[in-house]
């Protein structure tokens, strides 16, 4: 590897159980271009180390490294929740000379990831009333349910880490309280998770499937994938009711968190399920259950509520803290 004099190269990664994307950018005089990009299979690698030193071989020296892991991030060494993927920040940063490597949660990099969005990466549920510098909150239902706060720190947003989608969930109405009773039955506590992602539209089809005629959507390999797909299309009635279910609770628990953040500053409902069943949370149903919170309708109704399109937000919000590295915030 070389340096260029003119210009500062950074990692920016998204380290997911499955796969892991890795780019490189490099910035002059403030203008971020991205050089390459490769997507690798998490499964194939012991460590995250050589998966680096391969993506890095014949390109110019890097300043620094963020690097968006799936599991909570409290020291420089983690292993990923559902996989035996080890990542170390102190070897990456000796084995491939990196000066500085930071890893963050990747739900905190898909914060960072709302300051590089453009026009064409957003899609407004909501206009509302923004006010310029007061907190944002971000929640994105995938494999998990993911969920941070981002503060206004004199020039730019600071991420905060949340494991908000592990908190109780509150039903609203009788239909709901059966489903909390049904998860109940096989979980015990039931946190907002096992409904807002991909095994919770599941259960809440499987919910809604008690003493119905049968359907074979969840005999599919990708089960959320086949009951969103034919809930959309209209062409399976039970599947229609549980994407209704699931997004009115899904509007719930994005308002919630508003009221928590107190989101003056925008919502932004990210992760991977949200721009799939985009459609649907266009329906009226998803903002009114953001709206419903009694006294504070009219405060809801005023906040700004965006869905993301960008499947690679996280990855841009990884490259975007690097730079910030770099720079030495």
């Amino acid at each position: 590897m070389t340096r260029d004099s003119s210009s500062i190269h950074v990692i920016g990664a998204d380290v997911g159980g499955t796969k892991t994307l890795l780019r490189l950018a490099r910035v002059t005089d403030g203008r971020l271009e991205t050089l390459a990009q490769e997507h690798f299979d998490s499964g194939a690698w012991e460590s995250l180390t050589p998966m680096i030193q391969a993506f890095l071989k014949g390109k110019p020296a890097v300043s620094a490294a963020c690097i968006a892991v799936a599991c909570p991030v409290e020291s420089r060494r983690v292993r990923l929740t559902n996989l035996e993927l080890w990542v170390d920040a102190d070897e990456i940063a000796q084995a491939c000379g990196i000066p500085q490597v930071r890893l963050i949660n990747d739900f905190v990099a898909v914060g960072y990831g709302i300051e590089t969005l453009s026009a064409a990466d957003i899609e407004t549920l909501q206009a509302g009333q923004e006010k310029s510098g007061a907190p944002r909150a971000v929640l994105g239902a995938g494999t998990g349910l993911g969920e941070a706060l981002l503060v206004w720190q004199g020039d730019h947003y600071e991420v905060l880490a949340s494991e908000g989608g592990h908190v109780d969930f509150a039903p609203v109405n009788e239909e709901q309280i059966g489903l909390l009773r049904f998860l109940m039955a096989r979980h015990g506590h039931v946190s907002c998770e096992r409904i807002l992602s991909g095994s919770g539209l599941v259960a809440v089809f499987e919910y809604l499937a008690q003493g119905a005629a049968g359907s074979g959507v969840v005999e599919h390999t990708d089960a959320a994938a086949a009951i969103s797909q034919a809930a959309l299309a209209g062409s399976d009635p039970l599947a229609v009711r549980a994407l209704n279910l699931f997004v009115r609770i899904y509007g719930a628990q994005a308002g919630n968190l508003a009221l928590t953040a107190w989101a003056q500053g925008g919502v932004y409902i990210a992760g991977g399920i949200a721009a799939k069943i985009l459609p649907k949370l266009k329906e009226a149903s998803f903002l009114e259950s953001f709206r419903n919170k009694g006294r504070y309708q009219e405060a809801l109704s005023a906040m700004p509520l965006r869905v993301v399109t960008n499947p690679q937000m996280g990855l841009a919000g990884s490259v975007a803290a690097a730079v910030r590295l770099a720079a030495g915030h």
